[in-house]
């Protein structure tokens, strides 16, 4: 596999990937173009054409733990957003859903759960974020998230375990506090 073949395949899910760690088009794009220049260096090195994709998330995974890591350092990181639903111009949006209208109170209801959920994500630690979001938006089995992440499989089952807690609990939490449960 070539690189134009690699980067014509996996871009848009590097991309997607990159834009539900980081949360916004910005950084997602900076993620996937350091990602992609990354894999076009160790390209040479990629034994098995079939885990260019595997491979690919694990480069891009690492490459945004690198960026939140810098941030950290330099106190930058403050938030965390899931802006899935952003005009982005003439691309389509990441993240498509039917559309069911909702009546006007469901409709403020549901904007209520989003903003708890984005909260309750930004409150995860990154590792745990990313390996919810691996498993519950990707639907990534814990095999591929193992490699990906370079953890073992118990250790990923665990902390996908903890994370799904974690986020039901501060879920309910901030639901409570704003009232709407």
């Amino acid at each position: 596999m070539d690189a134009q073949q690699l980067f014509e395949k996996h871009a848009p899910m590097v991309y997607n990937l990159a834009l539900r760690l980081s949360g916004n088009a910005a950084d997602a794009q900076d993620i996937a173009q350091d990602a992609f220049i990354k894999a076009m260096k160790g390209l040479a090195g990629l034994r098995d054409e079939a885990f260019a994709g595997t491979w690919l998330y694990r480069i891009t995974v690492n490459v945004w733990k690198n960026r939140v890591r810098a941030e950290k350092r330099r106190a930058f990181w403050k938030t965390f957003s899931l802006d899935w639903g952003k005009d982005n111009g003439d691309e389509p949006p990441a993240l498509q859903v039917a559309a069911v209208e909702p009546g006007p109170g469901e409709a403020l209801e549901k904007a209520d759960e989003k903003q708890a959920l984005e909260q309750a994500l930004a409150a995860l630690e990154p590792e745990d974020r990313a390996i919810l979001l691996l498993r519950e938006t990707d639907g990534r089995s814990y095999e591929e998230i193992a490699g990906i992440m370079e953890l073992q499989l118990g250790t990923v089952k665990s902390r996908i375990s903890r994370a799904r807690e974690a986020l039901r609990q501060r879920m309910t939490a901030l639901l409570k506090e704003d009232g709407t449960r």
